[in-house]
């Protein structure tokens, strides 16, 4: 293989069932570790630990922009190579929604599915094997150094978007560590057990989102297809093993509906935080990008080149970053080692993804946030954050 990737990935139980864990390396051709994901899922099987392991390899590669790139999965796994491959059934009910999900991310790249032999397959097994170690020990398992990762994995395809709701640009999904803009790095071990967590969920359709036009503290509802949206995200985050315990949303109707359906399936309960709105596009308000570009060229033109510029009567994106900050401070602070969803829009969304990662206002235009996508950040009471997932649409088929 030249120019691709490779993902090597495994999962044990230790009872089989019994505790179980999983783990997955990512790799360039020329067999540099890119990332590595490993976690601990509690009491279930081999079968089920070796797809969530599979797909956290797959998400992982995702995360780094290979969009489209070819990949060889290595697994020791002769059944979910050859399920994944097509040519045996998944026949076991249990395998089947993990199999659907698992799929849907390899149709985003171009993938040659190879059994290897156990032998063959001791780091995927030993980043398992830490996983469940850590859990025996009350602990969370955290990447390692890798010091032969590159600093900046190039994408594979162009990405532009202004942000806001009708914005589009280049994401991927899956686990791949990012360092923080508070100080530290997704390397580091860090010394807190328990991350806070952050499940970021973008609302879903609404008429405005379907023709592409900037919405911003406009106030549509969603269409029946984001209410169905909405409902498959809800549905994913109830089967988390890690217990959602708390939603807070934005205070706009899109936000909070998405946020409600989210609610009934978890049972956790709803807080509004006022700064986890949208943008303010002030004149720019339900209009599209080449509308914009033919009536205001040189507004546009400004605002494209300086995030401290606004849109014609609207807000920045700096001055969005600001109270978003404030907002992820909050949220932080209040919900200390508990995992949280975040029911908001693109330009929080990115911004949060932004500061996690240390990346300069400009990576706002890099990403792409599909609706009702998820996104997870951990973070640290020490310092570091880690970038866990971006763009993830598995649910949505």
């Amino acid at each position: 293989m030249t120019g691709g990737y490779v993902i090597e990935a495994d999962g044990g139980s230790r009872g089989n069932p019994g505790p179980a864990g999983y783990g997955a390396v990512v790799k360039d051709e020329a067999g540099h570790v890119l990332a590595e994901a490993a976690e601990s899922i509690g009491t279930t099987t081999n079968n089920v630990a070796e797809y969530r392991g599979l797909i956290a390899g797959l998400g992982s590669l995702l995360a780094l922009g290979a969009e489209g790139a070819r990949v060889e999965v290595r697994m020791d796994s002769k059944l979910v190579i050859e399920q994944m491959a097509g040519r045996w059934k998944v026949k076991h009910e249990g395998l089947r929604p993990l199999a659907l999900e698992a799929a849907a991310l390899a149709r985003r790249l171009r993938v040659t599915w190879t059994w290897i032999p156990r032998e063959r397959n001791t780091y995927a097994d030993r980043l398992a094997n830490e996983a469940m170690d850590a859990a025996a020990r009350g602990e969370t398992w955290r990447p390692g150094p890798a010091a032969s990762a590159p600093q900046s994995p190039p994408p594979t395809g162009p990405g532009v978007g202004p942000g806001g709701d009708a914005a589009g640009g280049l994401a991927g999904s899956g686990g791949v560590a990012g360092a923080d803009d508070r100080g530290g790095h997704g390397w580091m071990s860090g010394g807190t057990r328990t991350a806070t967590s952050l499940l970021l969920l973008r609302h879903g359709q609404t008429p405005l989102s379907i023709e592409k036009r900037f919405s911003g503290l406009g106030d549509p509802e969603l269409t029946p297809t984001g209410l169905a949206q909405a409902e498959a995200a809800a549905a994913r985050l109830a089967r988390r093993q890690r217990q959602v315990e708390v939603i807070v949303t934005s205070p706009l109707t899109r936000a909070r509906q998405t946020a409600e359906v989210v609610a009934s399936r978890t049972g956790s309960a709803v807080l509004v935080d006022e700064d986890l709105r949208e943008t303010d596009f002030g004149a720019w308000e339900g209009y599209t990008f080449a509308e914009i570009q033919r009536r205001w060229p040189g507004e546009l033109a400004a605002w494209l080149a300086d995030s401290g510029v606004a849109p014609p009567g609207g807000e920045s994106f700096a001055s969005t970053a600001r109270r978003v900050e404030q907002a992820r401070e909050r949220i932080l602070k209040a919900h200390e080692s508990r995992s949280v969803v975040v029911v908001s829009h693109v330009t929080p969304i990115k911004t949060l993804i932004r500061f996690a990662l240390g990346a300069p206002p400009e990576a706002l235009y890099r990403m792409h946030l599909d609706l009702a996508c998820l996104s997870a950040i951990d973070y640290y009471a020490d310092g570091p954050s880690v970038v866990r997932t971006v763009n993830d649409t598995a649910h949505l088929g």
